[in-house]
Order: C-alpha cells, then structure tokens, then sequence
C-alpha cells in the first residue's frame, strides 16, 4: 500500500475542522447573532467595530466576513483529491466519478439558483450564490486534478488575469466603479438586471483560483512528504497571496473589492485560506490537540445541508419560531431588548446546531 493510499484510509481531522468551522460561522449569521452581539453595547465605539468584521466591506477593503466564502471555496478543493481519490478506489472507472462530478455541480447549480427564487418568492434566473458559484469552480477544478501542480498555478494565474483585463479593456479609465463595471455588463446581458450589493456572476472566473489552490494544497498534504515540509510549503504559499494581494491594493494598482473579486482579493484572501489550513493541519494533524473541534466537525459533516437548512428555514421560520418562545417567556421578566435579540439568536443557532448533531449520531450525511 502506497503513502497516498494510505493517508486516503484517514480523515484529515484538520480540515473537518476548518470545514466546520466555517460552516458554524455561515450558521450564526443565519441565526442573526453577529447583528445582536453588535447591539449589546451600542454605546462602545470599539465594540461596535469588532461586529463590523461579521459584515461585508461597501466596496474597497477586506473585513473577516470577506474571507468566509473563499475558505469555504478553497476547502472544497482541499477535499477533492481526498474523495476523488477514494471515490475512483470504489468504483474503478473514472467516467462514473465524471459522471457523479457533473451531477453533483448540476444540482449545486439548481440549489443556487433556487434558493434565489425562493427568497424572491417567484422565479427569477440570479446566479450570484455560492453555489452556482461553486458549480463552476469545482468542474474547472476536477477536469485539472491529475495536472501538475505547475499547471494547476498557471491556470489559475491566468483566470485572474483574464479577468484583471476584462475589467481593464472594459473601461480603462474606471475600471473597479460599482454597477460600472464590467462585471456589471455581463450581469445585464445574462440575467437583464444588477445585484443591489454589486456582486457579479463573472465572479466565477477569479474565485476557480480558491478551488484550484485548494485542490493543490490536498495534494500536497496527500503526498509523502514530511510533516514540516507541507507546512513550510503552504505557510510560504500563503505569505505570497498576502504579500501580492495587499501590495496591489495600497500600490493603487488593482483595490482589494470582494464583491467582483478583483485579482488582488482573491490573492489575498486565497493567502488567509492557505494560512489557516495551514495552522489547523499543523495544530491539529501534527501536534494532536484535537479533542476540541467537535463541535465544529458535527455541522461540517453535513454542509450543505445545513447552508440550505440555515438560508431556506433557519434565517426566517425558525428565528421567527424561537422568537415566540423567547420573547414570550422573558420579555415579561424585563429582560432589554438587546439582550432578548442576543438569547434569540444564541437559542437559534443551538437548534441548528444539535439538527446537524442528531444527524451525526444517526450516521445522516447528505451528500450530492
């Protein structure tokens, strides 16, 4: 049995975790509690500006909120040399696996945009979601999977600078202008309309690098290289992204904007992502404290399950649900408001918390 095989008969822990984590934090916003911590002292400056890093930047900057869908992309492709792996183990032909691939982002595909039609209460094409997002970083990423990793770099490499042209040639004056862009263009021609935030779909294009440097930092973490090596390895890939990504921004050259995820964003958020990888592995995988992220790795185990759960019932019906009970036990025993908005959101995410740990006891993965 080979190192590769090997490795492919364990989990990597570390990115249960980081995977986990990840999805706790999308859950929470579900649960509206980054909003109510906010307001629990809406008198302290500094306080309201940590709760400001749980929103999106306007437009040119990067908050911590920024870097949640790139981890959540990047982790993805971590994944995929791991199950793809294991998957061509099971089946032995590889144009199932394809087969299974193409299905999988064809209805990741479908989630995406029907989540948009059922919080537009009608349908509507829209193809700003994750994962019509993720539809297209995944297939790009799995038909480069067995490339080198030279080639993997170079593909992603030239994405963004496809995309930094596209923008450029578009309007070379005023390239990065919001609903200007672009971006912006293409919105209009394939869905006739712009996003009230200045997202874009094209947004596609630039993002397939997470996918991509995550699919090459799973193959490395699969080799048999020593432990140190890989660390070394993706703590100096992830200085690189954070080194080209801010130097282009306060150079003026390209402005960090995660909401058409301009070159610069996506080097610098793709640098964090390589970065925390890095020090979960290192933490968890090499140095064994890993006792404490199970909390983190029941909700992981079944991501998209509780992304769907969380956007189609638990923002609204379930908050709504809890609000009821809430308020109506404590609300009468003059408890402020601000601090019934924080117990609202915290019962919230405990029950989609404990609907991911039933599952997980029950041996229920929802998988596509």
């Amino acid at each position: 049995m080979t190192a590769i095989q090997k490795a492919n008969k364990k989990r990597l822990v570390s990115l249960d975790a980081y995977r986990g984590i990840t999805m706790f934090l999308l859950v929470g916003e579900s649960a509206r509690l980054y909003g109510a911590f906010e307001g629990l002292f809406p008198e302290l400056s500094g306080w309201q500006t940590i709760f400001t890093q749980f929103t999106h930047h306007p437009w040119n900057g990067l908050r911590f909120w920024d870097l949640i869908q790139p981890f959540f992309m990047f982790i993805v492709g971590v994944a995929m040399p791991f199950s793809l792996n294991k998957r061509l183990e099971k089946k032995g032909d590889r144009r199932k696996v394809t087969q299974h691939i193409l299905k999988r982002c064809l209805l990741l595909f479908l989630f995406g945009t029907g989540l948009h039609c059922l919080r537009s209460g009608a349908l509507v094409f829209e193809l700003w979601n994750v994962l019509t997002q993720l539809s297209f970083t995944i297939l790009l990423t799995y038909f480069l999977i067995n490339q080198s990793l030279k080639t993997q770099l170079s593909v992603s490499l030239a994405l963004l600078l496809i995309t930094e042209l596209m923008y450029r040639l578009y309007d070379p004056s005023a390239p990065f202008v919001k609903g200007e862009n672009f971006g912006s263009f293409v919105d209009l021609i394939l869905m006739g309309k712009l996003s009230g935030g200045g997202w874009v779909a094209i947004n596609c294009l630039p993002t397939a690098a997470h996918t991509l440097w995550g699919a090459m930092c799973g193959k490395i973490l699969l080799s048999n290289r020593d432990n140190t090596l890989k660390i070394k390895y993706l703590v100096s890939a992830g200085l690189i992204g954070l080194v080209l990504g801010y130097s282009l921004d306060w150079s003026g050259i390209t402005p960090i904007i995660k909401r058409i995820c301009t070159s610069s964003f996506v080097l610098a958020s793709g640098g964090w992502s390589i970065l925390v990888l890095a020090f979960f592995f290192w933490l968890i995988d090499v140095k064994k404290v890993n006792q404490w992220p199970f909390m983190f790795i029941v909700v992981g185990m079944n991501s998209i399950f509780i992304y769907l759960f969380a956007n189609l019932l638990g923002h609204n019906w379930l908050y709504d649900a809890v609000h009821v009970f809430n308020y109506g036990f404590f609300a009468p025993l003059g408890f402020p408001e601000n601090v019934l908005a924080l117990m609202n959101g915290i019962f919230t995410l405990a029950i989609m918390w404990y609907l991911c740990y039933f599952l997980y006891k029950k041996k229920l993965f929802f998988r596509i």
